[in-house]
């Protein structure tokens, strides 16, 4: 027979409570009618001592053997966000055991990074794979290159997730049940699992988007034969007047993914800082490494446009899925209210555009995601890993 692949999802509100914990654990138990075999956990730093207790009466109550998870600044469920309040997200998914699997990568796993050997940590080729959550420790200083390296392994295939988050330097992940010190945790998927990618960079575009003619390391020199500089001056300029103040120090440089595009448009770019500008030299130099030949195109990021992508993104998602298992979500500490000015707004978006559906995620320190066909590092972005059934 069969069996039923479901999920379900519990949002606490509030601190470590032994009774609150065994009862959400036999809700979604009780809810799915089965035993689940993989559970996703986010809770807020406050819960670090009473971690392994959280863990192992999820483990014990609602009958999980696997569990991921890490902490995040503010806990995530459907339709809600909770900013500023300590918190539990859980997320419960019965699957066929051969359906996933969950790994953990050390620093000293990074160095040997050639493709086949995260075949062979894994034993997923690429063919079978159908997508990746990952949770990282934002202190590894090679995720970047990590990313690069494991696209090369799994090309096309969607990584999503983010970094743990938490004040200061309180940000952990876990496994199971219990603290890991791993650099990355991952859960591959195959059949009949398929993982869907939402990514909204929260950015709008202005001026026209024109090759790079000149460039040096991470220096801009050139756009269209014309300095940088002057065009990026010129980009601002097609703003409106009442709004140029606004957005002075919300200008970015969107990178395209891609050259194999007629018309470029919202999520084409991989947006990047600018970091500073030299009038005289007519330079911008930038948070990455473009190339000569490559399509840019300045954005703006702000409240509005934030709003606009993230709506655009999640409906144009959302059209081409029939039906979603659940969703993880996971979103800058820089957006929510402070970018906002509103409580709930990705999550609420998230379920407009898919309806009621099982979701759990964190705020984090940065979210990984595709642009074009490869993963990359961002900030201020929202990320969600749409599960679905093929």
């Amino acid at each position: 027979m069969q069996m039923t692949v479901k999920a379900a999802s519990f949002l606490y509100a509030g601190a470590y409570s032994e009774d609150q914990v065994v009862s959400l654990a036999e809700k979604l138990r009780n809810e799915l009618g089965a035993n689940a075999a993989l559970g996703f956990v986010f809770v807020t730093p406050d819960w670090q001592p009473h971690l392994e207790d959280t863990l192992e009466l999820i483990r014990l109550h609602a009958h999980v053997p696997r569990l991921v998870g890490c902490s995040g600044t503010a806990v995530i469920g459907f339709e809600s966000e909770l900013e500023g309040q300590s918190g539990l997200s859980l997320m419960l998914l019965v699957l066929p055991e051969d359906s996933f699997d969950v790994f953990s990568i050390s620093e000293e796993d990074i160095d040997s990074n050639a493709p086949e050997s995260w075949h062979e940590l894994t034993n997923i080729r690429p063919e079978v794979s159908r997508g990746w959550i990952v949770l990282a420790n934002p202190a590894l200083h090679e995720l970047e290159e990590w990313l690069a390296s494991w696209n090369q392994a799994y090309p096309e295939i969607p990584i999503i997730g983010g970094l743990a988050a938490g004040k200061q330097s309180d940000y952990f992940l876990f496994r199971d049940g219990e603290l890991t010190s791993a650099s990355i945790l991952l859960v591959g998927f195959k059949s009949p699992i398929q993982l869907r990618p939402l990514i909204s960079q929260g950015c709008r575009p202005i001026g026209d988007p024109s090759p790079i003619t000149k460039a040096e390391d991470n220096f801009i020199l050139e756009i269209g034969n014309v300095s940088a500089y002057q065009t990026l001056e010129s980009a601002f300029m097609t703003i409106p007047a009442d709004e140029r103040n606004a957005v002075r120090n919300n200008l970015f440089l969107g990178l395209a993914a891609s050259e194999y595009i007629d018309e470029f448009k919202r999520g084409d770019f991989l947006i990047r800082n600018i970091l500073g500008a030299d009038p005289q030299m007519g330079a911008l130099a930038v948070a990455a490494y473009p190339r000569v030949g490559q399509t840019v195109q300045f954005q703006v990021r702000d409240p509005k446009s934030a709003h606009q992508d993230m709506l655009d993104a999640a409906r144009s998602t959302a059209a081409n899925i029939r039906e979603s298992l659940g969703i993880l979500l996971f979103v800058c500490n820089g957006r929510g209210r402070a970018l906002f000015g509103v409580s709930n707004h990705d999550a609420g978006i998230v379920a407009q555009a898919f309806g009621p559906c099982p979701t759990a995620g964190l705020f984090c320190n940065g979210e990984i995601g595709p642009v074009g066909n490869r993963s990359f590092l961002h900030g201020y972005t929202a990320a969600a890993a749409i599960l679905t059934t093929e």
